[in-house]
């Protein structure tokens, strides 16, 4: 009787830590604990939105195009639906070669279109632990992710799995498309910081919505502008009014990589700390149109910018950095990184590292002699 009893206590604990919702007419999942609220799209997985119960604001962080074109009176046309938040491009990362279009695959891999499958939802302790599942037709790969959320924490766990079905190695193309988005993105008052090493802006053709100069190397934050000289990309232009791209390698003297975003006004701060092993480049899309919709991709991945698969394979290398992942023939790879939302003191402004130790993550601003502190059971 008592162990039935308990049993029963912890499918309460269980279901109050998830709950079923929409999110732009789309079905989602809240997974929540006492300090926040996480909404991920039951198709494609997204995390599409992320506020903390404290902040009567529910300021959210996350890009969410539909809420932008609405208030814009602007119909999204069906286009971008399920690009939203962050999503995972797996395997994938940019569009697809003429004969992958014909045989059925599209842009950004499968995973962000395929329907996900609540596998295991259970309450350990502490430990919200949520697991999703998704098969990849085409590729023919299985897809599986486990989101973990501790009471009393600030710290979102994700530990993915990609296993490939079929009896050969491959090349694999695998990013994290984290993206923030206005109104938390804005200009003057937010700014982004990373530890990166070597950078290069994205190489393109006449396109005059460019601020960069195309296929320079750097060193973040300064970008190299097209008319000479260098700007500051921790921060977003005033007034906004270009389309950027730039590809950095993860800081490759650090084991973790990350990246954060932090809205000085509001004083919030969103980031994600992972294992370079994993995720060995960042891309940063810096879309600043006029309108105000903007948007910025912190999107750390296997590969510098998104492309074709072939394109990757072909380039091989840059900066001494592999450009692609191989995933052997009936194996699996693993991956892992810390997701975390946090207010920050006045005058925190930057941040010059994030670090996991003995079960705290620690973010860092020199300049201001600040720091926050966050607990986190798991680490990396």
């Amino acid at each position: 009787m008592l162990k039935r009893f308990v049993l029963t206590l912890a499918a309460l604990a269980t279901a109050s830590a998830q709950r079923h919702t929409t999110f732009e007419g789309r079905p989602a999942l809240i997974l929540a604990n006492d300090k926040l609220d996480l909404v991920i799209l039951s198709t494609g997985g997204a995390f599409a939105s992320l506020t903390l119960k404290s902040d009567p604001a529910k300021t959210d962080p996350m890009w969410n195009p539909t809420r932008m074109a609405r208030e814009r009176d602007r119909d999204m046309r069906g286009g971008g639906g399920d690009s939203v938040g962050h999503f995972v491009c797996v395997d994938g990362f940019g569009p697809t070669s003429q004969e992958e279009r014909a045989a059925g695959l599209t842009g950004h891999g499968e995973a962000h279109i395929e329907p996900w499958r609540l596998t295991a939802s259970e309450k350990i302790g502490s430990v919200n632990r949520f697991v999703f599942q998704t098969r990849l037709p085409l590729v023919q790969e299985l897809f599986t992710r486990k989101v973990e959320i501790l009471d009393g924490e600030q710290i979102i766990t994700v530990e993915s799995s990609l296993e490939n079905l079929m009896a050969f190695d491959r090349p694999i193309n695998w990013a994290e498309h984290a993206t923030i988005g206005a109104p938390f993105l804005s200009p003057g008052k937010t700014v982004i910081d990373a530890s990166v090493g070597r950078c290069q802006s994205r190489p393109y053709e006449n396109q005059p919505i460019r601020r960069l100069a195309s296929g320079k190397d750097f060193t973040y934050p300064n970008g190299p502008v097209r008319d000479g000289g260098t700007v500051d990309l921790r921060g977003v232009p005033d007034p906004p009014n270009s389309l950027d791209h730039t590809g950095c390698t993860v800081d490759p003297t650090r084991q973790h990589g990350f990246v954060t975003a932090i809205n000085t006004e509001k004083r919030m701060l969103i980031g994600y700390l992972f294992r370079r092993e994993d995720y060995p480049w960042l891309q940063e899309w810096m879309n600043y149109p006029s309108s105000g919709a903007l948007s910025r991709g912190l999107e750390f991945g296997t590969q510098p910018y998104d492309v074709p698969r072939r394109q990757t394979v072909e380039l091989g290398r840059m900066f001494d950095v592999p450009t692609y992942r191989w995933l052997p023939a009936r194996a699996s790879l693993q991956t892992r990184f810390l997701m975390f939302f946090t207010a920050v003191p006045e005058g925190f402004t930057k941040v010059d590292d994030v670090s996991w130790s003995n079960g705290k993550l620690t973010i860092i601003d020199k300049k201001a002699g600040k720091q926050v502190s966050l607990l986190s059971v798991n680490g990396l």
